[in-house]
């Protein structure tokens, strides 16, 4: 399969390692020969319309230089150039998520659909912002979105709710979607952090950007369930339809209360009537009270009643397994 690689960070990288440490399974049991043709970090491209080796990738990520140095094909195109140029079959986008206007990724999936390539996305932008949009247009070009890879990292929460209550009706969600602030909360709970104090510890283990933003103001949960509200529930969500509060006030007392009372704090992202994200007193026996940087989701439905999936939801390698499922079910399409 032809395939072009936006993307080169963590999550970028271990798509590329998984692909290179499964590459005889993929063949073997799927007929997947992934073929990387053009690739592009944020400093540059490469390109080989008879394969970039993964290992030269890896190789030259790990000397913190960019793909250009590979010195295959133009240096001066852009990732839109690849895309609209290069014959490929595969879009993989693992660019950096911006909730702002959902750049780059928008217009690398707009490019990839109009050029009928299929695609998979670790991106939670555009559909957190568009989400409707960016499905219709897939649709009317007659190529596979796939995203699972945008909400619960490696857990499958998406495909849990897709297929395995297919024939029931879920009627609402509630969540622990994201593992940066669960591990906050929870060090807060076990060790009487501060906020400053949880926070500092979870940008030097790496959970938390140098900017926490989207992490601790709670849009990186909003953002992913509006997909899932949106994919689930039919809700036709956007951002800005979202209740949205963080963590940042959360103290002590606030903490300490909790416990006294048997319960702890966590940031919940849920979509009944209506869809918000905040800070959530739950009982420390309910199954979806996760500890560390897990996630959680509950989902409620019709028939089945509660069902709660538990796994982690964050890491370059989770991530990129979802990918890979994501690349083994195009694949099973394009045989259709």
């Amino acid at each position: 399969m032809r395939t072009i690689l936006i993307g080169l960070g963590t999550i970028g990288q271990s798509y590329c390692q998984l692909l290179e440490n499964r590459k005889e399974d993929l063949l073997r049991n799927y007929g997947i020969d992934s073929k990387i043709v053009a690739v592009a970090d944020s400093k540059g491209v490469a390109i080989n319309e008879k394969g970039i080796s993964i290992n030269d990738i890896l190789e030259i990520k790990k000397k913190n230089k960019s793909v250009s140095d590979l010195a295959i094909g133009d240096k001066n195109k852009s990732s839109i150039d690849l895309i609209n140029e290069i014959d490929a079959e595969l879009l993989v986008d693992a660019t950096p998520t911006n909730i702002q206007d959902g750049e780059p990724s928008a217009s690398l999936l707009e490019s990839a659909m109009k050029t009928k390539k299929n695609i998979i996305t670790a991106n939670k932008g555009p559909l957190a912002l568009a989400f409707s949009s960016v499905i219709e247009k897939a649709e009317y070009n007659n190529v596979v979105l796939k995203y699972s890879a945008t909400v619960g990292g490696g857990t499958p929460v998406l495909e849990f709710g897709r297929k395995c209550l297919e024939a029931d009706r879920i009627l609402e969600m509630h969540a622990i979607l994201n593992g940066t602030t669960n591990y906050m909360l929870t060090e807060m709970d076990n060790r009487g952090l501060s906020y400053q104090e949880a926070l500092k510890e979870a940008q030097e283990l790496g959970y938390a950007e140098t900017d926490p933003t989207l992490d601790v103001d709670g849009f990186d949960a909003a953002a992913k369930l509006v997909i899932m509200g949106n994919l689930l529930l039919d809700k036709e969500l956007v951002l800005n339809d979202l209740k949205i509060e963080g963590i940042r006030d959360i103290t002590q007392k606030d903490i300490t209360k909790a416990k006294d009372n048997g319960d702890t704090i966590k940031l919940i992202a849920s979509v009944n009537d209506v869809a918000k994200v905040e800070p959530v007193r739950i009982s420390k026996n309910d199954p979806m009270s996760v500890t560390g940087a897990l996630c959680s989701v509950k989902f409620v439905s019709e028939f089945a009643g509660e069902e709660v999936i538990i796994g982690k939801g964050a890491g370059g390698m989770e991530t990129a397994s979802a990918m890979i499922r994501d690349l083994v079910e195009i694949k099973q399409n394009m045989r259709v």
